[in-house]
């Protein structure tokens, strides 16, 4: 498996991660990934829900019980030779371990203290328990993520835990380690995911305010209505996603599927959606998945093959890219991203 890069950006960061799921060990492994000295602080027993190394690639683990003098005394020991510590549980769980923010006021003033959580540190739901699916709830994205007439459904994780949560805690990580530099000081950064979810639905709401989101399902291509942005069953039970959204590529897709009697002026005229799906879904029934890519793959008809996370990391543009690395167990993980142009 490659590992994370010694010499990557980041190198000489030194960062301590509480030991949990979700977001904060994927923030974790993103520094470790560009070159950061992350050090996990786990406690006996690990977690609930265990999800193995994936997330813990460049990382060393330091077992201690936190419920000890001799324990606690290395955890301080190790936060206060670090930069940064992240963390993800509840508000109150650090400050009752004794290793919250003000117990490293005077200590190690330049400290950045990372928090991740659903709900945020402050608020009426700060202390309730809640997942993902809670969180994009709340931020009104997951009303958005359904077909109509359909129950909203999201992918697992990836919105909240990992979108608003994950990236949010480190952006925001590096953002108070760049000020830190100047002010010689450190702080606290409130990473909850439903702030990063709001945020990251903010095209959202521009195009609403700007009267080109419409409301209804069957006027609105995003909400799965349209001929020309959707997923379609192939001969063979697969499916493959099309997302010509652009005239041209639209135009494209309609010669390429032998459409041509269709009037690629008329694309957003969406009182011809409904005639124009069924014909585009007998279009596509008629092919097999990969006979369907043999012909649109590479091409502007804007075309994926909606493949399976076993095939996802054998697909030629993955393996000329490197997108994925395979582990000494043989497992496929994502590669580390985003790419330098000098190291990793």
């Amino acid at each position: 498996m490659q590992a994370p890069s010694a010499t990557g950006p980041l190198a000489g960061l030194k960062v301590v991660e509480m030991d949990g799921i979700g977001p904060c060990p994927l923030a974790g492994m993103l520094l470790a990934d560009h070159g950061a000295e992350v050090t996990v602080i786990e406690r006996p027993g690990g977690q609930v829900l265990d999800t193995g190394t994936a997330l813990g690639r460049g990382k060393r683990r330091v077992c201690l019980d936190l419920k000890t003098a001799e324990g606690l005394a290395r955890a301080r020991s190790l936060i206060e030779g670090a930069d940064a510590l992240i963390e993800g549980f509840r508000p109150g769980v650090m400050e009752r371990l004794s290793l919250g923010p003000q117990d490293f006021a005077d200590s190690h003033p330049r400290l950045v203290y990372g928090r991740v959580t659903g709900w945020g540190q402050t608020g009426p739901l700060a202390q309730a328990a809640g997942h993902d699916i809670n969180y994009v709830a709340l931020t009104g994205v997951l009303s958005v993520a359904s077909r109509a007439g359909a129950t909203p459904s999201i992918p697992a994780t990836l919105v909240g835990d990992m979108g608003g949560g994950a990236m949010f805690l480190a952006f925001g990580l590096m953002a108070a380690l760049w000020e830190a530099q100047r002010s010689g000081r450190g702080q606290v950064v409130d990473a909850a995911m439903v702030d990063g979810v709001g945020l990251l639905s903010g095209l959202l709401h521009a195009l609403r305010a700007a009267g080109r989101w419409p409301e209804a399902p069957a006027q609105n291509f995003f909400m799965h209505s349209a001929p020309f942005y959707d997923c379609f069953e192939c001969a063979d039970g697969r499916f493959v996603s099309l997302g010509a959204l652009e005239p041209q590529f639209y135009a494209e897709l309609l010669l390429r599927l032998g459409l041509n009697d269709v009037d690629a002026a008329a694309q957003q005229d969406h009182r011809q959606w409904p005639a124009l799906r069924e014909r585009v879904a007998a279009r596509i029934r008629e092919k097999t998945r990969d006979e369907w890519t043999a012909l649109l793959e590479g091409s502007d008809a804007c075309f994926a093959p909606v493949l399976t996370l076993d095939e996802a990391p054998l697909h030629p543009h993955a393996r000329a890219r490197g997108s994925f690395v395979q582990a000494d167990d043989g497992s496929w993980q994502p590669a580390p991203a985003p790419r330098f142009s000098r190291g990793r």
